[in-house]
């Protein structure tokens, strides 16, 4: 058995990239997370404790769909790319935008604009590669979630 140790850190480095974003991105607003306690929330929101849990799932599945397309060497899949990295740096300050600057309203508007973006991924990623597909279907969902549960607290608060 031949293990092709390149092969390895190229997806190793896919992964990290969205664990390490939305790590920064948790540290900036960890003071603020308590938040999430206080606030008045639409039915079917779900603990605190399990968005750690999803994101880091999320984000491990995110790079290695990133990986695929990344391999996937074609003008569409550069295209795929350059709409994944605009959502990362989309993911990154949505929960900058909702918790520490509290603005629900535009923080569900840059929600929306993500959601967006990341259907268009999808879409194109069904083209070009369908397990990049699968790994970022998950995503999908869970900021379709989000948005429901954003505009819920904006909404009720």
């Amino acid at each position: 058995m031949n293990i092709d140790l390149k092969k390895i850190g190229k997806i190793a480095l896919f992964i990290a990239i969205p664990l390490i974003v939305g790590g920064i991105s948790a540290l900036i607003t960890m003071n603020q997370m308590e938040l999430f306690e206080t606030v008045a929330k639409p039915p079917l929101a779900p603990p605190k404790w399990l968005f750690p849990v999803a994101w880091t799932i999320l984000y491990i599945l995110m790079g290695i769909a990133s990986y695929f397309l990344y391999i996937a060497d074609s003008e569409e899949s550069k295209e795929a790319l350059t709409l994944y990295w605009v959502q990362l740096f989309f993911n990154f300050f949505w929960s900058i935008i909702f918790f520490n600057l509290q603005a629900y309203w535009f923080a569900a508007i840059w929600l929306f604009i993500m959601w967006t973006i990341i259907l268009i991924l999808l879409i194109k990623s069904y083209k070009i590669d369908k397990r990049a597909f699968w790994l970022l279907l998950p995503y999908f969902l869970w900021t379709t979630f989000a948005f429901y549960l954003n505009v819920g607290i904006a909404i009720l608060n």
